[in-house]
């Protein structure tokens, strides 16, 4: 049955991409992209914790074709990650240009499917280049932002940075497995000297964690996905970022062996570094932004190093020995991405519903909340919530897992990588208190607030994706203990370890050390399931003191405003007031600018006390942009400058570069 469910889903994304590209019956071409999605949560469904056999198919390169297979991680995360991209496919973009939308996000649901499955190096780079293409497609197909190409280019440079990091890492292990089959690459590079094992460890992080959004490439993000719609967001969030973070696992855990002569893991405490100092400027980098695009885009970096961050502590860990708490970090790694796809599908959908109903993506207040439907609230909220840590919600569980992991640091027999694990928890508490400030902003901000007349309901289509995908998270968070027994086995292989069970008893969620479990009060454990029992209950009390007080007179009183009458619009609580504070005390991270232009009358005669408007502008500056990527940019104009003068037209310089070729290559042919 897996292999006709592979089958449908594929033959709908192959129609749909054909009706987008020749622009015809848009709504079928969506729901074709969405029954696509379904096939592979059947699919994942059904054969968890199992995997799919493997496949033989004719689309690799060559003659021989390509195997595909579907392991048991890769099976999670696409099911979790399709979960988002099938309400995505059925609402679509809000844009008015769904033919090239469609086309793309077509290519990049392919593409993703290619990523987890295909199973040598050639047909995966084929897949990688789709899922990056088509997400640009996406974007340009949309049209939403101010730039129309400059941001996609952009996001482009740096993928194409990061594929040429994967070639050269494929090319050193396929010399030494003398095959490029992946099913080679981990006994190549047990022959590799460990110089040459870090470097390849060092191509895989920067090839994927150019998608994933580690620093400096998470830079590209807030462009990218300010110019696309919350359908794209949802897109690149879950699913691409998904089969982005399997494909790094598998390098790192499955290709590249643990040095057990050694203690200390370089490759574990450089990834923990980066992935935490990634975190931190993307957590602080999102709270600032005042769209909701941008701002959910560099969340989206942030909890993708987070997944890398726990995958570090997994290499720390197995370099030890410490196979039951490797397993505990790679498996909680698992369950952020889960929580993650599903949250912030909710919330970027959320972000199409208010530009449906306002017209725009900025974060002010507009009262949204006042006349959409309850189910819309309740699904962003129980988004942003999960986004928050906010308990019982999925990102409550999977961070609280998180801490617990790095708290088991002092298991580590190197100082090197106790202290690691220790300054990682203090990065990794940073960035969680700063993510809870930010989600609040986006929800009290962008969907609380006095409502505005000019503005409609969020449509009801949108409020259901919305709802159902805010549902699923509680539903994931309820059922964790479910969730972590069918991983069981998966984590049994993988580190041949029994870590997984060991992470609930019965409803409790508890840290696996390999020490017994007791739960008399000295180990940490949670409940989430038991949470959202209690939690109503406890409800009740603030319930009955309002309807015990229902007798006294409220009075209201309005806000002062400097002793005039007060305007709502100008007195509420904008994007800028409410992360300014952090702005001022983290400046010699922001370095923010602010600029004030004053336009004067008319018959003002040059003088300042005239003056007809004021324009004030406000950012903050990126890290490395002016530093890194602006000098790049300018070497590359001058190279192309140079170079332009084979674009002359002059027949005689054509004929000469011609001779010079040949020259050479008789050259290499006699020696």
């Amino acid at each position: 049955m897996s292999h006709e469910l592979l089958a449908i889903a594929l033959a709908a994304w192959l129609i749909a991409a054909v009706l987008g590209l020749i622009g015809h019956a848009p709504r079928v071409a969506r729901a074709l992209l969405g029954l696509g999605g379904v096939a592979m949560i059947v699919l994942a469904l059904a054969v968890l914790p199992g995997s799919v056999p493997p496949l033989w198919t004719p689309l690799g390169i060559g003659p021989a074709g390509a195997i595909f297979r579907l392991p048991p991680d890769a099976l999670w995360l696409m099911g979790f990650g399709f979960a988002a991209a099938v309400f995505a496919s059925w609402l679509g973009t809000p844009s008015s240009r769904q033919g090239a939308w469609i086309f793309g996000a077509a290519a990049s649901l392919i593409g993703a499917l290619g990523v987890f499955g295909l199973q040598d190096a050639v047909s995966f780079l084929a897949a990688w280049e789709m899922m990056s293409l088509g997400g640009g497609v996406m974007i340009l197909g949309e049209d939403l932002g101010s730039e129309k190409g400059r941001p996609v280019l952009f996001m482009l440079a740096l993928l194409e940075a990061g594929t040429v990091a994967l070639i050269l890492a494929f090319i050193l292990l396929a010399k030494h497995a003398g095959s490029l089959s992946f099913a080679d690459f981990a006994a190549g590079a047990q022959t590799m000297p460990h110089a040459e094992q870090l470097f390849v460890g060092l191509l895989l992080l920067i090839g994927f964690g150019a998608k994933l959004g580690l620093l400096p490439f998470y830079e590209w993000f807030p462009g990218a996905y300010g110019a696309a719609s919350g359908a794209t967001g949802a897109l690149l969030s879950g699913i691409v970022l998904n089969a982005a973070f399997f494909a790094l696992s598998r390098g790192l855990i499955d290709w590249l062996p643990a040095d057990h002569t050694s203690p200390v893991s370089v490759p574990g405490i450089f990834v923990v570094a980066v992935a935490v100092l990634s975190a931190i400027l993307t957590a602080l980098y999102a709270f600032q932004q005042e769209a909701w695009r941008e701002l959910l885009s560099l969340s989206s970096a942030e909890n993708g190093s987070i997944a890398i961050c726990l995958l570090g502590a997994a290499l720390m860990f197995r370099q030890d020995g410490l196979t039951n708490l490797a397993g505990l970090a790679w498996t909680v790694a698992l369950l952020h991405l889960a929580g993650h796809a599903l949250a912030k599908g909710s919330m970027f959908l959320a972000a199409d519903g208010v530009y449906r109903a306002a017209g725009d993506y900025r974060l002010v207040q507009r009262g949204i909340l006042r006349r959409s439907s309850w189910f819309y609230g309740v699904g962003a909220l129980f988004g942003a919530m999960s986004l928050a840590a906010m308990p019982p919600q999925a990102g409550f569980v999977s961070e609280w897992y998180l801490f617990q992991t790095f708290f088991q640091g002092f298991h580590l027999s190197a100082l090197a990588s106790r202290l690691t694990a220790a300054l990682a928890g203090a990065g990794l508490a940073l960035t969680v208190a700063v993510a809870f400030a930010t989600f609040l902003k986006v929800f009290g901000i962008g969907l609380l607030g006095r409502a505005d007349r000019r503005d409609k309901a969020v449509p009801v289509a949108n409020a259901l994706g919305v709802g159902i995908l805010g549902l699923l998270v509680l539903v994931l968070a309820v059922g964790m203990p479910a969730w972590l027994s069918a991983l069981g086995p998966v984590v049994a292989q993988k580190f041949a370890t029994a870590t997984v069970p060991d992470m609930h008893v019965g409803l409790l969620l508890v840290p696996a050390t390999g020490a017994p479990i007791r739960l008399n009060g000295t180990f940490a454990f949670i409940s989430p399931t038991l949470l959202v029992v209690v939690m109503p209950l406890l409800a009740l009390i603030p319930l009955t003191l309002l309807f015990a007080t229902r007798r006294f007179a409220v009075r209201l009183a309005p806000v002062w405003y400097g002793g005039r009458d007060q305007d709502p619009a100008r007195a509420a609580t904008t994007a800028l007031t409410f992360s300014n504070a952090l702005r001022t005390f983290y400046s010699f991270i922001y370095r923010p600018t602010v600029e004030t232009e004053h336009e004067l009358a008319h018959e003002a005669n040059g003088q300042r006390y005239f003056i007809r408007r004021l324009v004030f502008t406000h950012d903050v500056a990126p890290i490395f942009g002016p530093y890194l990527f602006a000098p790049l940019e300018k070497l590359v104009m001058a190279i192309a400058g140079r170079l332009r003068m084979i674009q002359s037209g002059h027949l005689n310089f054509y004929l000469a570069l011609i001779g010079a070729l040949l020259v050479i290559i008789l050259f290499i042919a006699i020696l």
